[in-house]
């Protein structure tokens, strides 16, 4: 029992703090602690990203092969711990000026972040739902966290109808599983769907893959993702952009492989579909938006289809290149964010494209950084976006995937006109009332660092993609 503790012990002390907050700030001034809570949160969860990614060594699992710790859950789990802890930084003035930092938010966040870590390390299916659920519960209540913003009561409520619907598809495909199989845990079901597995297994495998593209807003699950990145406040958007995609990619890495690695041409198909729609809608639906946080939804539809295009190749290679393309997309949306976060006229949020005609005018450093990340995230080369997207499409190619690169490259140039439309506003666009540019030193340091990042991280990408690779081994054998 002992050592099973020890294996999960970042997510006992995570949890410990956040229940210790709750209780502290019930007997104290409650959301005149919620500054300093968050804070202390996003150190707390740095902290452990630290600890994990420098302690971590070997495989070792807890309670009976339930829950995993490898080198893939730690990649993992520093990405998650760390974009969830500078998010967390980043729209704490935002919040702060607006008066919807409640001391709920942080403490949310890190019983989300739990949950995510459960998630990557899940080794059972009953592990994996528990983990799923507790950062659903806690994302639907900070969706709707502006009680007086009818967008924001809309959006947190499509996000539980829809995820409630999600999770019973999940839990249908891991009853049918656990029947076939006569085990819920992963290494039992990859013994059970070796060779040519039945058809009822398959089934199951379909239902609960369609529960997870929900999570990663893969098409044709993703309906939810535009409304509730407009309606939620920008900070929460730019979390949901971030940790939870990287939990859900690598809880979806950890099902195909650990549980169907025996089965990969039955899976391999499902994903290349998902893939490729995920990335023609992305691309061509954000043409017509005029909002930027709606356009970052079907953005991130986009990028989630190249990631899966990496899971899709059934290889280790294909899970380095997605868990290389997850590092850097993180990246390049921490930074995006923190310009959104930035944009704001007469003290009040601003998020119309067309506010920012002529921008870089006014505020040519912010802009040039701007312009960096648009091209990274269009995969200009010899940004680090083109980078991530030449791993996948090669994991793709190597995979037998060959088409599925092709459509890739296609969908890819037709999502570059949505990209450059923005940097057009900034540079030629009609002069307008310009915009106020944030006060907030810490946004302004994520902008420039995460820009500097896309430039600098070309060399050798700071060791990620050999980190990634070694993570890659511990999953696929």
């Amino acid at each position: 029992m002992q050592a099973d503790l020890n294996v999960i012990l970042p997510e006992i002390l995570i949890s410990v703090y956040s229940l210790a907050a709750l209780l502290l700030v019930a007997y104290t001034g409650k959301d005149r602690m919620a500054g300093v809570l968050v804070w202390l949160t996003a150190a707390l969860l740095t902290a452990m990203a630290l600890w994990i990614g420098a302690t971590g060594q070997g495989t070792r699992t807890a309670f009976g092969g339930m829950f995993n710790d490898d080198g893939f859950a730690r990649f993992a789990k520093v990405t998650i711990l760390l974009s969830a802890s500078a998010v967390l930084v980043l729209g704490q003035e935002y919040m702060a000026r607006r008066k919807i930092l409640r001391f709920e938010y942080p403490l949310l966040i890190s019983l989300s972040a739990v949950g995510m870590m459960v998630m990557v390390s899940a080794g059972d299916l009953m592990a994996l739902y528990m983990g799923l659920e507790l950062q659903s519960l806690a994302l639907y209540v900070v969706a709707s966290l502006r009680r007086d913003s009818a967008k924001s009561t809309e959006a947190g409520l499509k996000y539980f109808v829809l995820g409630a619907l999600s999770s019973g598809l999940l839990l249908y495909g891991a009853s049918l599983t656990y029947g076939y199989a006569g085990t819920t845990l992963f290494s039992g079901i990859i013994e059970a769907a070796e060779g040519q597995a039945p058809v009822g297994l398959l089934l199951g495998l379909v239902f609960v893959l369609a529960g997870l593209a929900f999570k990663v807003s893969a098409v044709p699950f993703h309906m939810w993702t535009p409304d509730v990145y407009e309606g939620a406040p920008t900070p929460i958007t730019a979390f949901f952009a971030t940790a939870p995609k990287v939990a859900a990619m690598g809880l979806f890495a950890r099902v195909v492989h650990d549980a169907f690695g025996g089965v990969v041409g039955d899976w391999q198909q499902v994903l290349a579909v998902l893939s490729l729609l995920s990335m023609f809608l992305g691309a061509v639906a954000a043409i017509g938006q005029t909002d930027i946080k709606r356009l970052m939804a079907y953005s991130s539809i986009a990028h989630m289809g190249y990631a899966l295009m990496g899971l899709a190749a059934g290889t280790a290679l294909g899970v380095e290149a997605m868990l290389v393309y997850m590092a850097i997309y993180v990246t390049m949306n921490v930074g995006t964010f923190a310009f959104i976060l930035s944009m704001e006229r007469d003290g009040k949020p601003v998020t119309d494209i067309a506010s920012l005609n002529m921008y870089s005018r006014a505020h040519p450093g912010r802009a040039l950084a701007m312009l960096l990340l648009l091209f990274s995230l269009a995969g200009v080369p010899p940004l680090l976006g083109f980078f991530g997207k030449l791993y996948v499409l090669r994991a793709a190619y190597e995979g037998g995937l060959a088409w599925l690169a092709v459509a890739g490259v296609v969908a890819s140039v037709i999502g570059a006109f949505y990209y450059l439309r923005i940097v057009y506003y900034m540079y030629f666009g009609e002069e307008r009332e310009p915009l106020e540019t944030g006060k907030s030193p810490v946004q302004w340091g994520f902008l420039m660092a995460s820009a500097a990042l896309m430039l600098l991280g070309i060399i050798n990408m700071f060791g990620v993609d050999s980190v990634a690779q070694a993570a890659a081994a511990t999953l696929v054998n």
